[in-house]
Parts: C-alpha cells; structure tokens; sequence
C-alpha cells in the first residue's frame, strides 16, 4: 500500500509528523505534497527541520493566492501528482483549502480518499473551514474522527459507512515532543520569561485579522497586567501595519515560532488566548486554561471540561476571562491516548485489505 498526503500549513506539517511515522513503521510508502499554502520560513520549512519530516516529492507553491482562486490553484496539481503516483490513499488533515483541493482531486481522480480530523464541526457556516469540512467529509471514503461527537455529527449528516472514533493526531504530538523540548527548546530564558507569570495569545483566523476586532484585542490585552507574548502569524502582522494597530508594551510582538518554542512557550504560561482549533486542544493537554476568541468551536468538550471557554472579541469579556477562568481539578482523557497515528494506519491497511 502506498499512500499521497497532503499538507499545506503549519498544523498539517505537525499532524503529519506521527502520522508520517506510524506508516513508515507499517512499511507504508507515503508521498508527501506540499500545495505551498504557507511557504514562509516560519510557518513552512522550520516544521520539516524540527520534526525531521522528509521532505515533499511535489511543491505546488499556492502561497501567492487566497480564497477560491487558491483552491483552484492547487487542484490540477494534486490531479497530476495522483496520476503519476497512483496511490492507494489520498490522506488529508482537518479543514483548510488544502485539505479541500485534495479531496476534490482525489473526487476528480476517483481515487479512495482518507479525512483526518472528519466530522468536526463548530455550526458556523460563515467560516471558510466549516465548509470545507463539510465537503472533505461527504467526499471521503475513510473518515477518522477524533471523538465521539465528531462520530454523532456525522450520523446526523447520514454519513456512516467507514466512519471511525480513534483521537487526535495532535494528541500523539502532545505525547512526543515532551522530551524534545527538554533536549532542544530554550525559548523561556531567551524571552526572560517567569514559568506561570505570562500569558500566550495567537491570532491568525479571517474574522479576527479584519481591523475592528484586532483593534479590539489589543484594548483587551493592554487592560491585562501580567505580560503578554504575542507570535504574529504574517496574515495578522500585515493589518497591525496597514491600519497602525497598537498594542500595550505589556504586548511582546514577536516572530512566529517554531513548534519546539512555542509549545514550550504554551506549557509554561498561565493562560493562552487563541482563536485556533487545535491550540485550544494542545493547552488542555498540557493543562492551561486556554480563552478562545470566537463565538463558536470544533472542540466543545474542552468547554465541557472546564478549560476552554469562549468569549469572541468582547473586550470586557477577554479582560474578565483572565481572572474568572477556573478549572477543575479533575480532567478527562479526550481525544484518544496518543498512539491515533496507528490506528488509522492499521484501519487503512484493514480496510484496503478488504
């Protein structure tokens, strides 16, 4: 059995990591393309130095273009590199325009395709990335899902044949990079950074880099009296500059980090503000309190759980959030054990054996 996977951004480059692993274990060939959806240095090419990751036999460099005219862009692409790899598996993580390109090339190519992270849903219709899971998941032929909600949302779409509960990749990641920070990652003492005296925000998602709630987010986060460390994702760092955004000094804009520095900088803050998915996954595992800015999420059994709670780009409510935020001591085991990347490469291997 061999396999084409398809990246494009920075938590692709991540969950393929173990996924990468667990099929060269099986003895699996897997081709990796890379649509070039980010191809910055800090959101691209870091991730394959850190993580070891082979590098991709195809580059489609869509990077320059955004929206449908992105999509389009890299679909001939993937249709030519499944031709001439006629692969097994087409395999696609989560929710972007890169996840999106590569089912309807394997649609086009009528060749069996595998969703990573299926089923997952926040109702919002009016973000891009619930379209396009929507999509993936009615275009997919095996569908791996990270729980049991994720099984029932599914159901409800009358979605059923080959439909699996096996976790999150990204709890895999959680488990393996432990040691790799210790050994590699010095990211607290190169910012002077006290452990639990610092909070984390990350901001990248379309509805929050428009002017009026960045604008927002920064008021909030100059109310806040403990630092703040800021990665600005390039999309972010280009509205701060347009509209002349400014944040408190207690604000450290800084460079985009890799995935060693930044999760070292995760599991040491005191609370993470975010409007990412799998940010808000990655903080529960490593037990952060994590405040997300948006109405709506992919992961609601972290809000179930007490340690994830949702507060859009209220200022009063980011600000209040800080001190309100209370976990409880007791936390569940979600999102699987940490050996997902197995067990969807062992269900390929059943299921193709059929």
């Amino acid at each position: 059995m061999h396999l084409l996977t398809v990246v494009g951004n920075r938590p692709q480059f991540i969950k393929a990591w173990p996924f990468s692993q667990a099929a060269s274990q099986a003895g699996i060939e897997e081709i990796l393309l890379h649509t070039g959806q980010h191809y910055d240095t800090e959101l691209s090419s870091v991730f394959f130095s850190e993580l070891k990751l082979k590098e991709p036999r195809y580059n489609l460099y869509a990077k320059n273009k955004s929206g449908a005219e992105q999509l389009e862009s890299m679909v001939p692409g993937i249709e030519q590199a499944i031709q001439e790899v006629k692969p097994d598996w087409v395999v696609v993580f989560g929710d972007t325009n890169s996840t999106l390109a590569g089912a309807l090339a394997a649609s086009n190519t009528r060749t069996p395709l595998a969703h990573i992270e299926a089923g997952l849903r926040s109702h919002d219709l009016s973000m891009p990335e619930e379209f396009n899971r929507i999509l993936t998941d009615r275009l997919s032929q095996a569908l791996f899902c990270p729980s049991a909600l994720a099984v029932e949302n599914l159901a409800k779409e009358e979605i059923c044949q080959e439909v699996h509960e096996v976790g999150d990749v990204m709890r895999d990641v959680a488990r393996l990079i432990s040691p790799l920070i210790q050994k590699q990652s010095t990211a607290i003492s190169d910012h002077k950074l006290e452990p639990d005296n610092y909070l984390l925000l990350t901001i990248h998602r379309q509805a929050n880099t428009a002017p009026d709630p960045l604008k927002r987010i920064a008021e909030a986060t100059g109310r806040i009296d403990e630092t703040v460390i800021f990665p600005v994702h390039p999309r972010t760092q280009k509205v701060i500059e347009q509209h002349q955004i400014k944040f408190s000094p207690k604000v450290r804009l800084i460079q985009p980090l890799g995935l060693l520095d930044f999760t070292a900088l995760l599991q040491k803050a005191k609370v993470i503000l975010t409007d990412s998915g799998g940010i808000q996954k990655e903080a529960y595992w490593h037990n952060v309190p994590c405040i997300t800015l948006r109405d709506t999420t992919e992961w609601p059994e972290t809000i179930d759980a007490g340690w994830n709670c949702l507060v859009g780009t209220d200022i009063e409510k980011i600000v209040n959030s800080i001190s309100t935020v209370n976990p409880g001591p007791q936390k569940k085991n979600l999102y699987g054990n940490g050996h997902t990347a197995e067990t969807i490469v062992n269900l390929l291997t059943t299921i193709s054996n059929r």
